[in-house]
């Protein structure tokens, strides 16, 4: 049932907003939609995997988007799209219709980043928080486990049955955590499960995160802002993945033929809150020194100033840095200065010299030359990749 030339095409979106990770995807669409042609849009209020379902099986139109995560509702757009012969483009890890399209989040540099996020840290006792109803987080656990192992690491991994529903197994986790070597560095399959963690290492007298580090995935900016301590969390890039599968069912819709059926978007990185901000080593004057630096490299701090807070010198904090984290203090500083270069260019529509001198630089230039040779291309570019479709209006 095709629109007419001047007829805005009917899209059904079969996406809860339930969570920050949907309603991600929503924002994408929508953006989709604002900078192409219009569409008008089916938007059935549920939960999530409880769409109404008797009134998306009488809708007509022309596409759709889904987040396909049970039977009844793959059962539903199957019969719409046999039907209606209309195309339908999935958001969903889950899988359950074959022979479509579908866009989800690369699981594999997620759990990627979250690796290299604890060795920098220099943990060497892992756990893996899951969770037993959803495939991407089996994803995330494999990808996990062999990044850790291509390092000569293991991890312990603590899987919530599906019977246990979103609410879990309290018990049985901390259980789990209280018996894991320490300081022990965990990955939650995503930031619900990020909580839990960090609820039952609260009940359990188990610091977070100077004994147990919690990292979530999501970013849900609410549910990271209210855990105690706030939750560190991979940022998954949600808003590009409902972007990209607008653009998807728009060629579609318009009778293209797609080379491929599978796109995989990378995350946009971490946002790092208290529940990862530790160093897990012995050295309390390196550990003071990172926690100096990460406090003023922002504000233009230079070695001896760090050293010179510590009480050392610059040659034994040097030494004694190298030793502990396999870097430089200067090395530190930058790795954080470009962090928070990252954030900006990321998270706002800020001018390059601000962001330079919001990140300690003194020159713009300097910025952007340091910037282009640690990430292979510039800062202009970098942000056109990553920026976050809300950046542009700040």
């Amino acid at each position: 049932m095709a629109a007419s030339p001047t007829t805005p095409r009917r899209v059904a979106v079969v996406i809860e907003a339930s969570n920050a990770y949907a309603r991600g995807l929503l924002a994408g669409i929508h953006r989709h939609v604002r900078e192409h042609e219009p569409w008008t849009i089916f938007l059935p209020e549920h939960g999530r995997g409880t769409p109404p379902l008797e009134s998306l099986a009488r809708w007509r139109g022309d596409g759709v988007i889904a987040r396909i995560e049970t039977g009844a509702i793959a059962e539903v757009v199957t019969r719409l799209r046999k039907q209606q012969r209309i195309p339908v483009v999935d958001v969903s890890a889950a899988r359950l219709m074959a022979g479509i399209p579908y866009v989800e989040t690369d699981d594999r540099t997620i759990a990627g980043l979250a690796t290299a996020h604890f060795l920098e840290r220099n943990f060497r006792s892992f756990g893996f928080l899951g969770d037993a109803r959803f495939r991407w987080s089996d994803h995330r656990r494999r990808a996990f486990v062999d990044s850790l192992a291509s390092s000569g690491h293991s991890v312990a991994v603590f899987e919530q049955p599906a019977a246990a529903g979103e609410a879990g197994d309290d018990e049985a986790v901390q259980a789990w955590l209280e018996q894991l070597p320490k300081p022990a560095a965990i990955f939650a399959c995503y930031d619900i499960r990020g909580r839990q963690a960090l609820d039952a290492c609260r009940r359990a007298g188990i610091a977070v995160p100077d004994q147990v580090a919690v990292l979530g995935v999501d970013d849900d900016e609410l549910l990271c802002g209210l855990a105690n301590p706030p939750l560190s969390s991979v940022i998954p890039d949600a808003a590009g993945a409902g972007q990209l599968a607008a653009g998807v069912l728009e060629q579609l819709m318009h009778g293209a033929v797609l080379e491929r059926d599978e796109w995989l978007l990378p995350p946009l990185g971490i946002s790092t809150r208290q529940s990862t901000d530790v160093l897990a080593i012995d050295d309390e004057l390196v550990v003071a020194a990172v926690r100096q630096i990460r406090a003023q490299a922002c504000k233009g701090v230079k070695v001896p100033d760090i050293a010179r807070a510590v009480g050392t010198t610059r040659r034994t904090l040097e030494s004694r840095f190298v030793k502990c984290l396999g870097r430089t203090p200067h090395a530190e500083i930058a790795r954080v200065q470009f962090r928070r270069v990252e954030q900006l260019l990321r998270e706002t529509a800020l001018p390059l010299a601000v962001i330079a001198e919001r990140a300690g630089f003194r020159h713009t230039e300097y910025m952007t030359v340091a910037f282009s040779r640690h990430y292979g291309l510039p800062p202009s570019r970098w942000r056109k990749q990553h920026q976050q479709p809300t950046a542009a209006r700040q």
